[in-house]
């Protein structure tokens, strides 16, 4: 997220450190590098002058200078303001209405509203056990209705029709009223959007807003579009009593402004971020740790619950039991392991939570050469049959040529991923005799997480 933001704050952060004794001069000279680093980030100019002249005033006051580790001191401020700046703490979605909930879905078309108001009914499914039912009242794309309903089917959630010759109140009125009868917990309403802000627009998501009373009214918006998203932020909260924001697309190579810009904006908490584009690529939004994130110190604890909702606890432990009673590892385990670690997002996206340092160093590593690499393991195992797969000591020249003919690879890149599962194998023929479930026990809170083939 706002990775050209996160460049330069963390190389501020690095230096701040260092310092042994803090000035009005190199706090002055400290402020102006971060203004600019705002500024060319795309954050709102009155958002920047505010969080300037926070941090300005408790840089200068005692806790500052007073302290003997005054460089320390001053990321910390720096720290709390970029966090208050996007809303402290978490701000979950609240479900606190007679059942169904109504959450209506606003913004402006490309912010990825259709794909949101899945990921958002797949999160209400798994983490708050909830029977979700979604609507589309976008009449002027028929391509969005379809759309909902394909991403509806794969969150798990129930789609309700609707057509384009339909006015979107009578949509959204039918919807509730099957929601209704039907003892749905939550009804997720995706509305229209435009290429720009426009009075038509306005008017029909009012109407609709009247119509249906939502306990939630979120607004989307694409944490790419930088100042753009301050101007559409401003028009949809005269129009509509935001209660919540939804930042899309934060895993982009982005400027970053939107994240610092919507919340003081429109004075509604940002509820939730997008993170990737799969249905599970939502995470509710923690203003200090995307703080944390932004000046490069990670976010270990999302990094963390990322890689323990990617592994399959009961796999792992039959693997464990597996080795330990000398059953051996073959190539079958070897593929689970790769996906495993396509399951938990993927590399890259497990080094954007690790602190600046540590991605420097992953950063030395070719992250998109290594996820080819992942896949092109996994289609070399998949063009063996079953039996080489038991049993590799089988896979002798003949074969192998058939294995790369068949993965579409040179045969050295089979002996390669073949002397890879050996090593793999050496190591767990190690810890046979419990040194595996040993090893287990130390992970704590991730017991269970096999070594990943990377």
């Amino acid at each position: 997220m706002a990775s050209a933001l996160t460049d330069k704050l963390s190389r501020l952060v690095k230096d701040l450190r260092g310092q042994g004794r803090i000035t009005e001069s190199n706090v002055t000279d400290m402020l102006r590098e971060v203004r600019m680093a705002l500024l060319e980030a795309d954050v709102a100019l009155p958002v920047v002058r505010d969080f300037i002249a926070r941090v300005k005033e408790k840089a200068l006051g005692q806790e500052v200078l007073g302290s003997l580790q005054p460089g320390q001191v001053l990321v910390s401020i720096v720290n709390r303001e970029l966090a208050a700046t996007m809303g402290e703490g978490v701000s979950d979605i609240n479900l606190a209405a007679q059942p169904p909930a109504v959450i209506l879905m606003a913004g402006l078309q490309g912010a990825g509203k259709t794909t949101t108001t899945a990921k958002l009914a797949k999160h209400l499914i798994e983490k708050r056990k909830k029977k979700v039912l979604t609507v589309s009242g976008d009449v002027y794309r028929p391509a969005a209705i379809e759309q909902l309903k394909t991403v509806t089917a794969q969150a798990g959630a129930e789609w309700f029709p609707s057509t384009p010759d339909q006015k979107p109140v009578d949509i959204g009125r039918a919807a509730l009223d099957y929601a209704k009868k039907h003892f749905f917990d939550v009804l997720l309403v995706d509305t229209a959007g435009r290429l720009a802000i426009d009075e038509a627009l306005m008017l029909e998501i009012k109407n609709l807003h009247a119509a249906l009373n939502p306990v939630e009214t979120l607004f989307v918006v694409d944490a790419m579009q930088g100042q753009d998203a301050v101007n559409t932020a401003k028009a949809f909260k005269e129009a509509l009593p935001l209660t919540g924001i939804i930042l899309t697309k934060t895993d982009g190579d982005s400027r970053g402004g939107a994240a610092l810009s919507v919340r003081q904006v429109t004075g509604a908490p940002i509820k939730f971020a997008g993170t990737s584009e799969k249905l599970d690529g939502i995470e509710v939004f923690d203003a200090e740790r995307h703080a944390g994130r932004i000046l490069g110190m990670g976010d270990i604890v999302a990094l963390v619950e990322q890689v323990t909702a990617g592994v399959d606890i009961e796999a792992a432990k039959k693997l464990a039991e597996k080795v330990k009673s000398g059953g051996g590892f073959d190539l079958n385990d070897f593929l689970a392991q790769i996906q495993q670690m396509k399951q938990m997002g993927g590399l890259s996206s497990l080094m954007d939570k690790l602190p600046a340092a540590m991605a420097a160093k992953a950063g030395q590593v070719d992250m998109d050469k290594a996820e080819r690499d992942i896949k092109r393991k996994e289609g070399i195992i998949h063009s063996m049959t079953p039996l080489e797969r038991r049993k590799p000591d089988l896979i002798k020249a003949t074969r192998k040529r058939r294995i790369a003919a068949g993965a579409g690879v040179h045969v050295q890149e089979v002996n390669r991923m073949l002397k890879e599962f050996e090593q793999m194998q050496d190591m767990m023929k190690k810890m046979k005799g419990g040194g595996m479930m040993k090893m287990m026990k130390r992970l704590g809170g991730m017991k269970g997480m096999p070594k990943m083939p990377f």
